[in-house]
């Protein structure tokens, strides 16, 4: 049976590709899933694997032609033909022979409309491993979330196609399941027992090794599984040019003793990639400026002190600073409309709605979800909220639902310490609120010297929207509401 040989479906941005590298020839035999040809777009190399064994019969679109998504760039013969001038490969091929297990394909899952390709973060588990159903097998890492990729079945790990750092579409193979089987299964363990040379490379690695006249042999590779990466051709090219450098000056060799010394370079990865882009734009793009003002927490302090208890008796959650600041905040936001407001061309966005991005550390980074309608929820609403947003971080469990939005960020450095800061803005919002270390200090009352929990505010705003006299303004509104509490329920 003759068998087209498509371009993959391109993503949405990409409107056409270039056939990059024919691994087979016409008349070559080859084995499902064998890598068939290399499609590069302007982002990433897809590769297009065979979806059984078989013998390639015409190659219609040769290497640097110019094709469209889903377009025939050739043929091949399966069944039969490929199988009766190699039975031994048609024999490893089928994973289920004599067992229960069948194979399925490990997807990346769909991305959001607006992220184009993704990055392989980490594998949670190996190469003929174990796995249960629902559990966790690849992080998947854009610019702005972690997506998991749950095993579909019970089964043991087969091929995995993408290595970490690899990067990815939605919906692409990145690697092979067999449900039903078991670590002693032999059908499964001879489909996954050699890995071709082609397989160790990535297609651009690949590509480099060509052009520096290497094979596979020639190169060691550090990665899981042996996998060859640019950094271990770039070792290999020097090893092999090292003897005829060196031998000038092979009778005064020079070592240099660094002792413990030592330096690791490591990627950036993709988030800490989009927060240092977002933050160079901002500093860039807008007349950003910070104010700065101090407020006394003994009010909000001894009100914690006398309620806490009964609060998370009935609430069933701690009652914690941040909840006061989110609400001084909103009522903020709707005495100073500008502050709320946001630049979108010529134009300013005024909202009617108040979505407060909350600051939180993870390990990848930091990242602000969005507490939506802050002026619906109560203090408990609000905490819970905040709660759910700092864990769903810490696990890498924020969906695009919660990091997409937010009018306004409030940022917290004084839980690491921080005494003052100037945060940088959070576009396209128009201002940011940092709060800082309560800290006893000496202060002059009534002509007196008290010592007062003093904590800093510093409100940075973009100059070209927002007037001193608004800024001073909305930032006096959260001292004067944090200092005395009850105007938060008095509405003054």
């Amino acid at each position: 049976m003759t068998t087209e040989i498509k371009v993959p479906v391109l993503p949405e941005s990409v409107a056409d590709a270039t056939v990059a590298t024919w691994h087979v020839q016409v008349g070559e035999k080859f084995s499902r899933d064998q890598v068939l040809v290399d499609i590069e777009t302007d982002k990433v190399v897809l590769e297009v694997p065979a979806t059984a064994d078989g013998v390639l019969t015409d190659i219609s679109q040769a290497e640097g032609a110019t094709v469209l998504g889903d377009q025939v760039i050739g043929t091949f013969s399966e069944g039969a033909e490929a199988t009766a001038s190699a039975p031994a490969p048609a024999e490893s091929t089928s994973v289920t022979t004599g067992s229960n297990a069948k194979i399925i394909d490990i997807l990346v899952p769909v991305l959001p409309e607006s992220v184009a390709d993704a990055t392989v973060a980490t594998w949670h588990v190996a190469e003929g491993d174990v796995v249960t159903a629902d559990q966790n097998l690849v992080d998947i890492e854009t610019d702005k979330v972690v997506l998991e990729v749950v095993a579909q079945d019970n089964g043991v790990v087969g091929k995995i196609l993408h290595v970490e750092g690899d990067t990815v579409l939605g919906q692409q193979k990145i690697g092979e399941l067999a449900a039903g089987a078991t670590a002693t299964s032999a059908p499964a363990a001879d489909k996954y027992e050699a890995v071709s040379a082609d397989e160790l490379a990535s297609p651009s690695v690949r590509r480099l090794m060509t052009e520096k006249g290497l094979s596979a042999s020639d190169v060691t590779g550090s990665g899981k599984g042996g996998r060859i990466s640019k950094e271990d051709v770039e070792a290999a090219v020097a090893a092999k040019s090292a003897p005829k450098a060196a031998a000038p000056a092979a009778a005064a060799p020079v070592v240099q003793d660094l002792g413990e010394r030592s330096q690791k370079r490591v990627p950036m990865t993709r988030l800490r990639k989009t927060i240092a882009t977002r933050l160079l734009e901002a500093k860039n793009s807008t007349a950003m400026l910070t104010t700065f003002n101090e407020v006394n927490m003994k009010p909000i302090m001894d009100l914690r002190k006398q309620y806490k208890d009964i609060f998370e008796k009935t609430h069933d959650t701690r009652l914690g600073f941040m909840s006061f600041y989110v609400k001084a905040v909103t009522e903020a936001l709707k005495r100073y409309p500008a502050v709320n407001a946001s630049i979108d061309g010529d134009d300013i966005v005024y909202h009617n709605f108040f979505d407060i991005s909350i600051a939180v550390s993870t390990p990848r980074g930091l990242v602000t979800p969005v507490l939506r309608d802050a002026d619906q929820l109560s203090m408990a609403g609000i905490e819970n909220g905040i709660r759910d947003l700092a864990i769903k971080g810490r696990d890498g469990k924020l969906a695009m639902a919660d990091m997409t939005g937010g009018n306004f960020t409030i940022t917290n450095g004084g839980v690491f310490g921080s005494l003052l800061s100037t945060p940088i803005l959070n576009l396209p919002q128009a201002g940011i609120l940092g709060m800082h270390k309560i800290q006893d200090r000496p202060m002059a009352v009534d002509g007196k010297v008290e010592i007062l929990p003093m904590m800093y505010l510093a409100l940075s705003y973009d100059h070209r929207l927002i007037d001193g006299k608004e800024s001073v303004g909305f930032l006096v509104t959260i001292k004067e509401l944090l200092e005395d509490p009850t105007r938060l329920l008095l509405d003054v």
